[in-house]
């Protein structure tokens, strides 16, 4: 890491230096006074990347001008929608391509593959998560466990952090799948908490929660796009995600799923089952008896989202481009200068919530202000810098490598440098 000062001429001259400063050319900004704004909130919704709009205008042409054809002739037939995706996905998360498909919505797709994976005993029933995961998670195992009518406060085992300590231990979670080995089901963590930004380390986890006899699952939302993941070497069982955050696939866009090949060859793995999951030799058989694809795919159910999925598709071509190594090496970079900055700082009572440790951390620094927090927010909002605040008193700010600047570090830094 190159060493900082705090002057405008070191951002400057971070960014002449940055081999991706061009990618902040490829998205539309929000603006602000009639400027584009500096965004910090890829955490919760990504940047519409510009080559999305004529990529959306074809798939609206092709239904306009060939209708149902398109599933064989549109530009990108439509048939193998979810297909096209695999390569660029599989990089990002490090699967094999055929690990990893697209379908539905991020906790859609954690209730269809949980409901593959938990399969509870008498023995083995609970579920183990952290304490405080994003609400969609805690309502997805909460339900599961009542679907198969057993009591969520038997079940769902909480991990939080110590007393006075705002993250997680890693030898915590160790520890505590260690205590309940005998009678633990499943491990489901996120791969990223999305408060705090705490990484967690997903291979040492997967490996406690196999050497338990339990099943290892990830909510990657925080964690697709942002940090480089090996998910098949790891020996993750499955993983899913939404691709509207760091990956810039449009609002509400269509999920991503990773289920690890020892599972995904399996077609007689327990699975709600539709016809897009059955083999494509026997699919136009119209019969009964449910074959499924012998790859991720065969977890899909319903016709591809092409209307949800070009987005994303259009914001993977740049991904591949600028490549999630280089993306990973620039964030770091981000992050360490944005640190560097809020440590300077004397006129403000916070601290970072964040790991300080770079490999314990995305693109996200969490910064509690122990008072002011709100008033501090909308002052960044007012000055055209988007962050976003969570309760109590928690701005999560997020400089995405693909389109933020050392400069929109540096900004930040100085609206906060000038107080209330």
């Amino acid at each position: 890491m190159p060493s900082f000062d705090t002057s405008l001429a070191t951002a400057q001259k971070l960014d002449a230096n940055d081999e991706l400063a061009s990618f902040k050319q490829q998205f539309h900004f929000p603006k602000h006074n009639g400027n584009d704004t500096i965004y910090f909130c890829g955490n919760s919704l990504g940047l519409q990347p510009k080559n999305v709009e004529a990529a959306v205008q074809q798939e609206l042409d092709d239904w306009k001008n060939v209708a149902i054809a398109g599933f064989s002739k549109a530009k990108t037939p439509w048939l193998y929608y979810q297909e096209y995706l695999r390569p660029s996905l599989a990089n990002i998360v490090g699967a094999k391509e055929a690990e990893v498909t697209v379908m539905n919505t991020l906790t859609v797709n954690l209730h269809l593959l949980m409901l593959s994976f938990y399969r509870p005993t008498k023995q083995r029933f609970r579920i183990m998560m952290e304490a405080g995961a994003f609400p969609s998670d805690q309502y997805a195992v909460e339900t599961l466990v009542k679907h198969y009518n057993l009591n969520p406060d038997d079940c769902i085992v909480e991990i939080a952090p110590r007393e006075n300590e705002k993250i997680l231990r890693e030898e915590d979670i160790i520890e505590a799948i260690r205590i309940h080995d005998d009678s633990l089901a499943l491990v489901m963590f996120g791969g990223i908490n999305y408060y705090t930004g705490q990484l967690f380390d997903m291979k040492r986890i997967a490996e406690a929660a196999h050497a338990a006899g339990s099943v290892a699952g990830f909510d990657l939302a925080h964690a697709a796009g942002n940090v480089p993941m090996q998910l098949h070497d790891w020996n993750i069982d499955f993983a899913v995600w939404c691709n509207y955050k760091y990956l810039n696939g449009g609002p509400g866009c269509v999920g991503g799923v990773f289920v690890h090949e020892k599972f995904a060859v399996n077609a007689d793995m327990p699975r709600l089952a539709g016809w897009w999951g059955n083999d494509e030799k026997t699919r136009f058989k119209m019969e009964k008896g449910f074959i499924a694809k012998t790859n991720a795919s065969g977890w899909n159910i319903s016709t591809a989202q092409v209307l949800n999925t070009v987005a994303l598709k259009a914001s993977l071509e740049l991904f591949d481009k600028a490549g999630i190594q280089k993306l990973r090496a620039k964030s770091l970079q981000l992050t360490a200068y944005l640190e560097f900055l809020l440590k300077q700082l004397t006129n403000i009572n916070f601290e970072i919530i964040t790991p300080v440790e770079p490999e314990r951390r995305g693109a996200q620094l969490s910064l509690y202000f122990k008072d002011k927090g709100k008033e501090i927010h909308d002052k960044m909002i007012n000055s055209g810098i988007v962050v976003d605040y969570r309760e109590p008193g928690v701005i999560r700010v997020a400089p995405a490598p693909m389109y933020c600047s050392f400069e929109d570090v540096y900004r930040f830094y100085e609206i906060l440098l000038s107080g209330l």
